[in-house]
């Protein structure tokens, strides 16, 4: 590991300076490459006196400073807590190093726009000497130095910040505290033997990557149409104490992960093409990112059908339901949703994916939780109870194929809103909505699906509306690929509706 001192304070001989060479001491006997740069002695103008810092030459001092960052691994900023941030020689030492081109690019697409850091294969920690005890910078102040070194500078570059240690109150402080401060300066790099994060921090963000990847987010539409299913079959709110349920329950949240891990490592050329990846669209990016390798996926996939495979034969075992028909439905069940992105199928990438989708969440996972439950296969209720709620999830898993347009049509995954275009998908979203609508109306009027859906389905209308509203004004002439998190949100929305009225009827 290569790892690059930078010393803030504009004195050298300083606690800063001693702290600096006390880290350097340690890293050094942990056998790693060392380098030290003091922005005292570097000459050049802190002061951006362009229109653009990029049309500032730099100074010599400062290129050699530029290639010390790129040369290093692992960046350590240490300085003193000044007015509650930065001296000002290190913000001009920002100012002028960390600029476009070198630290990050920005573009703008429409509601794409944003930056991209360039410096995304680093880390980096500070060490701030402070006049006032850590716990009130930290809890009283807020540390806005902190955060601005940590997220507004260094993590718009892309260096990902993994220790923070701050020393102080440095006024008053005894020859012995000082002592301490050099001793866990030496510390903290001799621990950069095992790498710049703590053992309690590779943990965490191990367990972050996989609760990304799992994308829970999207469960609950799932849970509620089987606990729909569940309910329609007992006819009592009794069955969500009972074991087969929870039993059931198990076996589709170890499906859906699954399936959601295995979309992760077939969709990884789509999703490392996407430029308007956001919380509902172009998958986790774990892949992308390398939080997770493909070898993590593949033994995450594999205990997830395992997972799947042992809730299911208990829930079997213990189901009150037909064994056989519950056998089957979850067979089916898992066949469809594996079969999104897993060969032979690849549903997704034959116009199929979004039904595949709407119908795996909506019928698929209710006709379970019936006939698990106790309800007969051939009971016309599930099938009734789910065509609203399956016509009401088209909407958002079709407009969540337009943020990946460009990227899906250029490895081959055949979405409807590749097929149709952006407008296409809006009209066929507004089109499903509208009918969802009209289902959950006609339903309530002629007393159909056993009275789930009630008088409240009436709010759909408004929803409704707005949903075609904002399509027709935002998407119906656009053609290319956008960021469209609110409409998503909107369309995401609208389907609680079909949810939490019959949840709410059969309870």
């Amino acid at each position: 590991m290569n790892v690059l001192i930078v010393l803030g304070h504009p004195r050298t001989d300083s606690l800063c300076g001693a702290l600096a060479d006390a880290y350097r001491d340690g890293a050094l006997e942990a056998g790693l490459e060392v380098r030290q740069l003091a922005v005292a002695d570097l000459a050049f103008d802190p002061d951006v006196r362009e229109v653009s810092p990029t049309d500032q030459p730099l100074e010599p001092d400062l290129r050699e400073a530029r290639d010390s960052i790129e040369w290093a691994d692992h960046l350590v900023f240490v300085y003193p807590n000044w007015w509650g941030t930065m001296p000002a020689r290190l913000k001009g030492f920002f100012d002028r190093v960390f600029t476009p081109g070198f630290a990050f690019v920005e573009y703008d697409e429409g509601e794409g726009a944003g930056h991209e850091g360039l410096l995304d294969d680093k880390t980096a920690e500070l060490i701030v000497t402070m006049d006032m005890p850590p716990w009130v910078y930290r809890w009283i102040y807020r540390q806005p130095g902190n955060n601005a070194v940590k997220r507004a500078t260094l993590g718009y570059a892309g260096i990902r910040t993994t220790r923070i240690t701050n020393l102080g109150p440095v006024e008053g402080s005894t020859p012995e505290e000082r002592g301490e401060w050099l001793e866990t300066a030496t510390r903290l790099g001799e621990r950069l033997a095992s790498g710049p994060d703590s053992r309690s921090t590779r943990v965490r963000r191990r367990a972050t990557a996989w609760l990304k990847a799992l994308r829970l987010q999207f469960y609950p539409m799932a849970w509620v149409a089987y606990t729909i299913g569940a309910l329609a079959a007992v006819g009592s709110s009794d069955v969500l104490s009972s074991t087969a349920y929870w039993l059931g329950f198990a076996f589709i949240f170890a499906l859906e992960a699954a399936t959601v891990l295995s979309n992760e490592y077939v969709d990884y050329p789509t999703d490392r093409e996407n430029a308007f990846a956001g919380p509902f669209t172009g998958g986790s990016q774990v892949l992308v990112d390398g939080v997770l390798e493909f070898d993590d996926l593949r033994r995450g996939i594999g205990v997830a059908l395992l997972a799947a495979v042992a809730f299911g034969a208990g829930a079997l075992a213990v189901g009150p339901g037909s064994a056989v028909a519950a056998a089957a439905i979850m067979g089916v069940l898992s066949a469809l949703a594996l079969g999104y992105t897993v060969p032979p199928l690849e549903l997704s990438y034959r116009t199929l994916g979004e039904l595949d989708v709407a119908v795996t969440h909506s019928v698929g996972v209710l006709v379970c939780g019936f006939v698990l439950l106790g309800g007969a296969l051939t009971d016309p209720l599930p099938w009734l109870l789910s065509v609203p709620y399956l016509l009401s999830v088209l909407p958002a898993i079709t407009l969540a194929g337009v943020p990946d347009r460009a990227a899906d049509r250029d490895t081959g995954k055949e979405t409807i809103a590749v097929r149709f275009g952006v407008d296409g998908a809006a009209r066929i979203a507004a089109a499903t909505a509208v009918l969802a609508c009209l289902a959950a109306i006609g339903w309530a009027a002629f007393d159909v699906a056993g009275g789930a859906y009630g008088p409240l389905v009436a709010l759909t209308v408004p929803h409704a509306l707005a949903l075609v509203w904002l399509l027709r004004s935002r998407l119906w002439e656009r053609t290319e690929s956008a960021r469209i998190d609110g409409l998503l949100a909107v369309s995401l929305g609208y389907l609680v509706w079909f949810g939490v009225v019959p949840l709410l009827s059969l309870a």
